[in-house]
């Protein structure tokens, strides 16, 4: 083998190493993704559970707030998928072109770009659940009569 053509060969796989890497770190977060879409369904069949039991009302109003998280959750699994989908042609035009002897650049930057967006768009819809999370939970505000601290201090903080 001539060794211009291992140059070649060594320059694709470093040139694919990059979003290989970013590939991984996609399927990371899709992990991270599909455990909250479970923590929801799993908090879905316990309201199922109560509702059947008798408490309508407040689990009416929680499994529709669920509903909707389920939604922004499927919403960002489809977007990271499809993120790592295109990282993966990204990869692949990368090889295919070096044996082909054809120029992919613009079709591998607009793949790359169609990543990046997806990847952007799927946490922007995760970051949204996570808020909706927050925001549903009901915690009693901090107790204020606490002579110990102000109401600035951190817990565990000496006021």
């Amino acid at each position: 083998m001539d060794e211009s053509h291992v140059h070649d060969i060594t320059r694709v796989i470093q040139l694919a190493l990059a979003p290989a890497f970013l590939l991984t770190a996609v399927a990371s977060l899709l992990n991270v993704f599909a455990n909250r879409l479970a923590r929801v369904v799993d908090r879905g069949r316990a309201l199922r559970e109560r509702r059947a039991e008798g408490a309508r009302p407040a689990a009416e109003e929680e499994l529709g707030f669920l509903e909707r998280r389920i939604w922004l959750v499927r919403w960002a699994i489809t977007l990271g998928t499809g993120a790592a989908l295109f990282v993966s042609l990204v990869i692949g035009f990368a090889f295919l072109g070096f044996i082909l002897q054809v120029n992919f650049g613009r079709l591998v930057a607009a793949l790359f770009v169609a990543a990046m967006a997806a990847l952007t768009l799927g946490l922007t819809f995760f970051l949204r659940e996570v808020t909706l999370a927050i925001g549903s939970l009901r915690l009693p505000p901090w107790p204020a009569s606490r002579g110990d601290r102000g109401a600035g201090d951190a817990p565990g903080g000496r006021g």
